[in-house]
């Protein structure tokens, strides 16, 4: 079975020339976690997930410790937003490297791949690297032991 078999096909993308906010509203409205940024041709130059963008508006502290666990209440960062200035900047800004596979990519592999980066989400390409889908740990993972049902 490839990745081909279980991604997605209805793909969510921004472009290159988007910023924080746009990417933010897209994150809102469709539930998404990961947000591949493309070029004109439909490449995948990038990724945001949601996590980079929450980011924004977590506290620095939150970066520097171990444990959360003694903070019980956040207080005002609970309703802070990111200045007018930080969403209209490029979503280069937050944007990471993708790691990307092809769709005929082995299920094995993908997942594997997905674990040694510590993704949850991962853009498919064709063969000349363009956007088709999208394949979370789920998608790999529920196609995978479905065959285990005919072992005997």
């Amino acid at each position: 079975m490839n990745i081909s078999d279980c991604m997605k096909r209805n793909v969510i993308s921004i472009p290159e020339t988007a910023t924080v906010r746009e990417a933010a509203a897209i994150f809102a409205k469709k539930h998404i976690g990961l947000l591949p940024v493309v070029n004109k041709d439909m490449n995948v130059v990038g990724v945001v997930g949601l996590k980079d963008l929450l980011s924004l508006k977590l506290p620095d502290f939150v970066r520097f410790i171990a444990d959360v666990d003694f903070v019980h209440d956040f207080g005002a960062v609970e309703t802070s937003r990111p200045s007018a200035e930080a969403l209209d900047e490029s979503i280069a800004t937050l944007m990471k490297d993708a790691i990307t596979v092809e769709e005929s990519c082995g299920l094995t592999r993908a997942y594997a791949l997905m674990l040694q980066h510590n993704l949850h989400d991962m853009p498919i390409v064709s063969i000349d690297e363009k956007l088709i889908g999208v394949a979370s740990r789920v998608d790999i993972g529920t196609s995978m032991l479905s065959g285990w049902a005919e072992v005997e």
